[in-house]
């Protein structure tokens, strides 16, 4: 799948040490390359059919971001989901997930609160299917509509800053799928909370969102011990 994913990269006409490092990034954000995972500069150079001097240079910009760790005479891995690190991530996107969505109260436009709707709807659709890679990038879609329509461009960064990290949480999260059913109410009450105008629901909607994202990731990382 890789090799697939390395192949569409090049119609982009990217540095082949740039589309290297994308298509690494994609396959350990999407769990194709799995948390504690090695990643040998060999293997993946003939899996990639590419010199090992941007795969050296792709990892070493992939630990730069936290997704890649050095283990001393081990070499480069796939950087582990730790409880530690969750809780670091989500308490800051907590706290700019209240913020989002009390902003979209006050700004946010007739037009984008029925592209939120209909996002919601596809959203509740998709989990019917259940295809994981699916669901998590409906997710996404929902709450970068809500982002958007704070019109901050500051606050849009500081999500983004944190979107690799979370988009692999998510994953983890949303693999589960006896939250499945969970996830789509909660989603319906921050639409509902925004629609309404009301700061405060809309606040503990989003709070509630991640208190369950954390607990459910962290039960995982408990069983998988």
């Amino acid at each position: 799948m890789m090799l697939d994913m390395l192949q569409q990269n090049m119609n982009e006409y990217l540095p082949l040490r740039d589309v290297v490092f994308n298509t690494l990034r994609q396959a350990i954000l999407t769990g194709e390359l799995k948390p504690g995972e090695r990643l040998m500069e060999i293997h993946l150079a003939d899996r990639l059919g590419v010199s090992r001097t941007p795969i050296r240079e792709a990892i070493r910009k992939l630990e730069l971001e936290g997704l890649v760790t050095m283990i001393p005479r081990k070499g480069a891995q796939v950087a582990k989901i730790t409880e530690k690190n969750l809780k670091d991530v989500l308490e800051v996107r907590r706290a700019l997930d209240v913020l989002t969505v009390k902003l979209a109260c006050d700004r946010m436009d007739e037009e984008t609160k029925a592209e939120l709707l209909k996002a919601c709807d596809e959203f509740a659709g998709v989990v019917k299917k259940n295809d994981t890679k699916d669901i998590t990038e409906s997710d996404v879609r929902f709450h970068d509509i809500i982002l958007k329509s704070t019109g901050n461009d500051r606050l849009l960064q500081l999500v983004n800053n944190l979107a690799e990290q979370m988009y692999r949480y998510r994953l983890e999260y949303i693999k589960d799928s006896a939250y499945h059913d969970r996830l789509v109410k909660e989603h319906e009450a921050i639409y509902q909370a925004i629609i309404d105008g009301d700061k405060e629901k809309a606040a503990k909607a989003a709070v509630l969102h991640i208190d369950n994202q954390e607990k459910t990731i962290i039960e995982h990382l408990h069983l998988s011990d």
